[in-house]
């Protein structure tokens, strides 16, 4: 499970840092790439219902093979058959993506899988630099064939660790993805995600035509190492104290980061703050919104829906080419960023009112534990001075 999760989406990470290569064309080929990914992982979703996980996996993989090897030919195509090729790639990250995520809840307990989830994430954020090291040594025939023997070892690993395959759910259960949408607790979660997604685009489409070219580059060095830890801590504090708090101090803590930008947009330590800050919150916010709610939100028989659906936010928003969002000539960074931090304490609203998808008796046993523990080391320092 953790193999399989790691393997995909260090490929997919791979694929977008070869994608990169296409200079010219980057925005387009990169949407065609994701349009593709929503089209295929709904598909795959519903085509899910009737086939077995471990065959549609099994697909998944092999044509995430032979994709990776038609890179190769790109050079020597035209931009049409280029734009076919990342479709098919788009359909190789999509299409299994809904199974991979369902068997990830069909194969933790609600009370463990905010830990794993947080390892897979913080697995695959330590890998993205050596890996990038990695595609950024060689050529693009090259690249093809290693993206291809990557994800031959995910496909390998799966056919000989021989996963359980999961007993199929009664008929009550299967649900249709417009039904997922009837499920107010989802609704509720859902909406804030949303308002992320627009607010994190938007946002960094602003930055990067704001700040100076350092800060920008210290995003994609220095914050994915903050967002990796800070996916870890959530991940732990999510099976701790609950899902519903994390993501509350999340967006709490990223609108007070927004509502410090807007006030001293041109104060070098108000954006270091907001670095920081901005990084710890995207991590906790990804892991819980991508990984672990959906799963304790659907019972089995319908996580691939409520994965694929509750995940669009977030393709959409890889989906838009920041050149199509010019706000720093639209709208004066006080007021864009003023106007982030009202949407995002907005979003809490919706927060206010879901239910919180881990058992109150789980977070309860869980402090108790934590106060018996803490009553023996007070009784054995006691003891001591004794």
């Amino acid at each position: 499970m953790v193999i399989l999760l790691f393997n995909a989406f260090t490929w997919y990470y791979m694929m977008l840092m070869v994608m990169e290569g296409f200079t010219v064309y980057f925005d387009a080929f990169r949407t065609v790439f994701y349009l593709a990914a929503i089209g295929s992982s709904l598909a795959g979703a519903v085509l899910s219902e009737g086939t077995k996980r471990s065959h549609v996996l099994r697909i998944w993989m092999g044509l995430g093979i032979a994709s990776s090897l038609q890179l190769a030919l790109t050079p020597s195509l035209t931009t049409g058959y280029i734009s076919l090729v990342f479709i098919i790639l788009g359909i190789s990250f999509g299409l299994g993506m809904p199974s991979c995520l369902a068997y990830l809840a069909d194969n933790t307990s609600v009370e463990n899988r905010g830990r794993i989830s947080a390892l897979i994430f913080l697995l695959v954020n330590l890998s993205a630099f050596p890996l990038a090291m990695l595609i950024s040594t060689f050529s693009l025939a090259v690249n093809s064939v290693i993206l291809a023997m990557w994800r031959s070892l995910g496909l390998v690993a799966f056919v000989f660790l021989k996963p359980p395959e999961t007993a199929s759910a009664p008929a009550h259960k299967h649900s249709s993805l417009a039904a997922v949408f009837q499920d107010k607790s989802f609704t509720l979660y859902l909406i804030p995600w949303l308002m992320f997604s627009i607010i994190d685009a938007l946002e960094k489409a602003l930055t990067k035509n704001l700040v100076p070219p350092e800060f920008y580059g210290l995003r994609f060095t220095v914050a994915p190492i903050i967002a990796s830890f800070s996916m870890l801590i959530g991940g732990l504090l999510s099976d701790r104290i609950g899902r519903k708090r994390v993501v509350t101090y999340g967006f709490v803590s990223l609108g007070v980061a927004y509502a410090i930008i807007g006030t001293a947009p041109k104060l070098p330590t108000a954006w270091n703050l907001y670095l920081i800050v901005d990084a710890v919150a995207t991590g906790i916010l990804w892991t819980t919104f991508i990984l672990i709610l959906w799963g304790d939100l659907s019972a089995e028989g319908s996580r691939e829906k409520y994965y694929v659906v509750g995940n669009i936010p977030f393709l959409v928003n890889a989906a838009i080419p920041l050149s199509l969002m010019p706000l720093s000539s639209l709208l004066p960074a006080e007021t864009a960023f003023s106007l982030a931090s009202f949407f995002l304490f907005l979003a809490v609203i919706p927060l206010m009112y879901a239910p919180e998808t881990l058992p109150q008796k789980k977070i309860e046993l869980r402090r108790l534990k934590g106060y018996v523990e803490h009553a023996k080391k007070l009784a054995g320092k006691y003891g001591e001075k004794r």
